[in-house]
C-alpha cells in the first residue's frame, strides 16, 4: 500500500502540474480546446485516484473544481482572467489537500481548511448553488444536463429513458404491445409515458391488423439497462429500442470504466458493455453497422456510431474513449520507461566512476606490460568503460525546461501583485543538464526573476513615457557552450544604475572613492552580502540577502554568475554552469611534479611556446595567428618545482566567447575524470574545482579555468611576479 501511496503521490503532482500549465496556456488562448480537455482530465482522474484511497476531503473539493471545468469544456462558462486565477488557486488547495492525505490528515490544518472553505464558496457561485442547496460536510453539484432525446419533447431527467418503436407485423405475430408496458411496470415505476403517432399513416392507407405506434417512456427503479432490455427480448427483431439510465448513473458508469481500464480491458465495446452503459445487443448492432460501412470504404469510430444512434451517453462515450486513450498511451510508455529511486541512480553512478578509475589504472599496468594482445584487450575495455559512462551519465540528464516553466506562473502572479503588465518568453527549454544540478538552480533562479519583475522592469506608464512598450518582457534562455550550459535572465527594463551602484558601495565601504573599476566589476558589487540600492523594502525583494545567496548557489555547483546591463534598455544575468557533477571528459597536463586536468570541452588546441616566443617570454600574451592571446604559467602561479623541460607548451582554452592560454611542461593526453569534491580544509582555493584519482593512485587537481583567469585578471596581471603565485597544496593519494 505504502508504494501505491508514492505512486499516487507522483502521479497527482505531475498531473497538478500539467494541469496549471494548461490553465497558464488557456489565459493566451482561453478557446484551446485541447488544454481546457487536459485541465478536465486532470481533475477528473485526481478525483478519480483520490477516491479509491478513501481521501474524501481531496474528491469533494476536486469534484467541485470538476464541475466548474466541466461547464467551462461545455461552452457555458467564458474563460476570463477571474475565474483563471480562481482555477489556479484550487489547484494549489489541491496539491496541499494531496499532501495532507497523504500524510494521514486529509482535509488539512486549520488554514488549508479555510482555503479549502473560501475557494469552494467561489466555485459555487460560478456554478449558481447558493448556500442552501449544500450540506456542511458534503458539497454536492448537478451533473451536466442532457440534451433532448429525438424525436420526443420529453427532456432527460434522474429516471430510465425508454424509446420504443414496435414494428408493423408485431400484431400480427400475437405480440401484445401493451403487455410489456404492463410487465416492465414490474421492475419499477412508471412515472411518464407519451404515445408516439409519427409513423401513423393516413386513414386510407391504414392496415388494420398493423402496427403504428411508438412509446417513450420514463420508469424509476433500482434496475439495470440489461434487464430493461430483457423484456422486450421476444420482439427484439421486430422494434427499434434506445434504453438511456438516469443522469445520476452517469458519476458510476465513469468510475466503471475508470477501474475496468485499469484492469486492462482495452476494447470500447468491452468497457461500456461490462459497465452497464451499454448491452451487447447495442454493441453488435453498431459493429454491424460499422462493418457494412467498412464493406463500401467509409468506416466510422464505433464511438461515433453509438453516439448518433443515441444508445449511449455522450459524456460516457467520451470517458470511455479517453480513459482508453489513456492507458494505451501507459502501455506504450511502459515499455520505454521505468520509475527508478533516485538513491539507486547515485549509487550507480559512483560505481561508474569506480569502475572508470579502475579501469585507468589496469591500463596503466598493462601498458607496463607491453603485451600487445593485452594492451588492445585493455584498450577495448576502456571504450566500453566510456560508452558505460556515457550511459550512466545520460540517466541523470533531464531539461531544463520543467524548471523554466515553474516560472510562468510566478511571472503571472508577481506581476498582478506590483501591476505590471509583464510577458515570459522561455527558449531553449530542451537543452538538458544534471539532475542534480537542476534541482539546485532553482533557488538561484527564483532570486534573479523576482529582482527583475521588482528592480528591473518599469510600470507600464513609466516605460510609456520612455518610448517602450507599456508590456514588459522578461526572457529566460539556455544553451550549450564549450561543455556548459548557459542560463541567461534577462528583461528589457532600466538596466542597472551604475551611478547608484558605486555611492551604495563606497557608503558600505566596499571600494575606494579612488579607485577606478570596469562596468563589469562595478555589477559584481550587487552579489556582496547585505548589498541592494532598492529604495525601499518590499515583500519581493530589496534587504539585500539574495543575490550573494545567488552567487554562493552557483559557486558551489563550480558555476559563475556574470551581469551585462544596458542603461535604459535592460539587463542580463547569465550563469554559466557545468553538465555534470560527477565525470568529465579531461586533458591531463604536467606542471613540475603535480598533474592537472582541464575540462577537454574548453580546450581549443595546444602549441609550443618555446619557438613562438623565441626564448624568455618577457610579455604575457603571444601572437597567435595574428590574435593576441594573453596566457597564464601555471607553474609560476600554483609556484610548483621549476623541472627543466625542452620546451614548454600551451594549451589554448575557450569560454564564454574569450580565449586565454595555459603553460605548461608535458602533454599527456585526454582522461576520463571522476570528480572528487574537495574537503572545507581546500575551499579557499582559487582556480580549482575539484580533484581526482589517476590511475597511478597520483591526487591531480581539476582547475577551474574561468574562475583561474579572472582570479589573475583582479590580481592585477596574467602573470604572477615575485613569487606571489596562489597557493596550492601538494596533494598525494594515500
Amino acid at each position: 500500500m505504502d508504494e501505491s501511496v508514492q505512486i499516487f503521490e507522483t502521479e497527482a503532482h505531475e498531473l497538478l502540474d500539467d494541469m496549471e500549465q494548461s490553465l497558464l496556456e488557456l489565459e493566451n488562448n482561453p478557446d484551446d480546446l485541447d488544454h481546457i480537455n487536459s485541465v478536465f482530465r486532470a481533475a477528473h482522474t485526481i478525483k478519480g485516484s483520490s477516491g479509491l484511497f478513501g481521501y474524501e476531503c481531496v474528491v469533494t473539493f476536486t469534484h467541485l473544481v470538476e464541475s466548474l471545468l466541466d461547464r467551462v469544456r461545455a461552452g457555458e462558462q467564458e474563460i476570463v482572467p477571474e475565474l483563471l486565477t480562481l482555477l489556479l488557486s484550487c489547484c494549489d488547495v489541491m496539491a496541499q489537500l494531496v499532501d495532507a492525505a497523504i500524510a494521514d490528515q486529509d482535509g488539512g490544518d486549520d488554514e488549508v481548511q479555510q482555503k479549502t472553505l473560501t475557494l469552494s464558496q467561489q466555485l459555487n457561485t460560478y456554478l449558481g448553488i447558493t448556500p442552501a442547496d449544500t450540506d456542511q460536510t458534503t458539497v454536492t453539484t448537478a451533473e451536466p444536463g442532457m440534451k433532448k432525446f429525438e424525436p420526443t419533447d420529453i427532456v432527460l431527467g434522474d429516471n430510465w429513458h425508454i424509446s420504443i418503436h414496435f414494428g408493423h407485423d408485431v400484431l400480427r405475430n400475437g405480440m401484445d404491445p401493451l403487455s410489456f408496458i404492463r410487465y416492465l411496470g414490474t421492475l419499477g415505476d412508471i412515472v411518464n409515458l407519451v404515445t408516439l403517432w409519427d409513423e401513423m399513416p393516413a386513414v386510407d392507407d391504414m392496415d388494420t391488423e398493423s402496427c403504428y405506434l411508438g412509446f417513450e417512456i420514463e420508469i424509476t427503479g433500482n434496475v439495470d439497462k440489461q434487464a430493461i432490455e430483457d423484456v422486450f427480448q421476444f420482439v427484439m427483431d421486430d422494434c427499434r429500442l434506445y434504453i438511456l439510465p438516469p443522469l445520476s448513473n452517469l458519476s458510476l458508469y465513469e468510475n466503471l470504466i475508470e477501474q475496468l481500464v485499469n484492469d486492462g480491458s482495452l476494447l470500447l465495446g468491452d468497457i461500456l458493455v461490462q459497465s452497464g452503459a451499454a448491452t451487447q445487443r447495442e454493441i453488435d448492432e453498431a459493429l454491424q453497422h460499422q462493418e457494412g460501412q467498412q464493406a463500401i470504404g467509409q468506416s466510422e469510430p464505433l464511438g461515433k456510431i453509438l453516439r448518433q444512434e443515441g444508445v449511449v451517453h455522450p459524456e460516457v462515450i467520451e470517458v470511455a474513449a479517453k480513459k482508453q486513450q489513456q492507458v494505451r498511451e501507459k502501455q506504450n510508455l511502459a515499455g520505454k520507461s521505468i520509475r527508478v529511486s533516485a538513491d539507486k541512480l547515485e549509487q550507480l553512478i559512483d560505481l561508474v566512476g569506480e569502475l572508470v578509475i579502475s579501469s585507468a589504472n589496469t591500463k596503466l599496468l598493462g601498458n607496463r606490460t607491453r603485451d600487445t594482445a593485452l594492451i588492445e584487450s585493455l584498450e577495448n575495455m576502456s571504450r566500453l568503460v566510456e560508452d558505460i559512462r556515457d550511459t550512466g551519465l545520460g540517466l541523470r540528464m533531464v531539461p531544463i525546461g520543467e524548471t523554466f516553466n515553474r516560472f510562468r506562473r510566478v511571472v503571472r502572479d508577481l506581476s498582478q501583485t506590483m501591476h505590471k503588465d509583464i510577458e515570459l518568453e522561455l527558449s531553449g527549454g530542451d537543452k538538458e543538464l544534471d539532475k542534480t544540478v537542476v534541482e539546485k538552480i532553482g533557488d538561484p533562479l527564483m532570486h534573479l526573476v523576482r529582482n527583475s519583475i521588482d528592480h528591473g522592469i518599469e510600470p507600464a506608464e513609466q516605460r510609456l513615457q520612455q518610448g517602450k512598450p507599456g508590456k514588459g518582457k522578461l526572457r529566460l534562455n539556455a544553451y550549450h557552450d564549450s561543455g556548459t550550459i548557459v542560463i541567461e535572465v534577462e528583461d528589457d527594463g532600466g538596466g542597472l544604475s551604475r551611478e547608484k551602484i558605486l555611492a551604495k558601495a563606497e557608503q558600505q565601504g566596499l571600494i575606494n572613492p579612488s579607485q577606478t573599476l570596469t562596468d563589469q566589476e562595478v555589477y559584481r558589487l550587487i552579489f556582496e552580502p547585505g548589498f541592494s540600492t532598492a529604495e525601499q523594502v518590499t515583500d519581493v525583494s530589496g534587504r539585500g540577502v539574495g543575490m550573494d545567496v545567488v552567487r554562493r548557489n552557483i559557486e558551489s555547483l563550480r558555476g559563475q554568475v556574470d551581469v551585462e546591463s544596458w542603461p535604459g534598455k535592460g539587463s542580463r544575468f547569465s550563469i554559466r554552469l557545468p553538465l555534470t557533477l560527477a565525470i568529465i571528459d579531461g586533458f591531463l597536463v604536467k606542471v613540475g611534479d603535480s598533474s592537472y586536468v582541464i575540462p577537454l570541452d574548453m580546450v581549443e588546441e595546444c602549441v609550443e611556446l618555446s619557438g613562438m616566443a623565441g626564448g624568455e617570454q618577457a610579455n604575457d600574451y603571444i601572437n597567435l595567428r595574428g590574435e593576441v592571446l594573453p596566457f597564464i604559467r601555471l607553474g609560476e602561479l600554483f609556484q610548483e618545482t621549476q623541472n627543466q623541460v625542452k620546451r614548454e607548451n600551451i594549451v589554448v582554452t575557450q569560454f564564454a566567447g574569450q580565449k586565454a592560454g595555459l603553460v605548461v611542461d608535458e602533454l599527456l593526453g585526454e582522461y576520463q575524470t571522476v570528480i572528487k569534491p574537495l574537503s572545507r580544509i581546500f575551499a579557499h582555493l582559487d582556480g580549482v574545482s575539484g580533484a581526482t584519482i589517476l590511475g597511478s593512485g597520483e591526487v591531480a587537481m581539476i582547475i577551474n579555468v574561468p574562475e583561474l583567469v579572472q582570479q589573475v585578471a583582479m590580481n592585477g596581471g596574467w602573470r604572477a611576479r615575485g613569487g606571489g603565485g596562489l597557493e596550492m597544496p601538494s596533494m598525494q593519494a594515500h
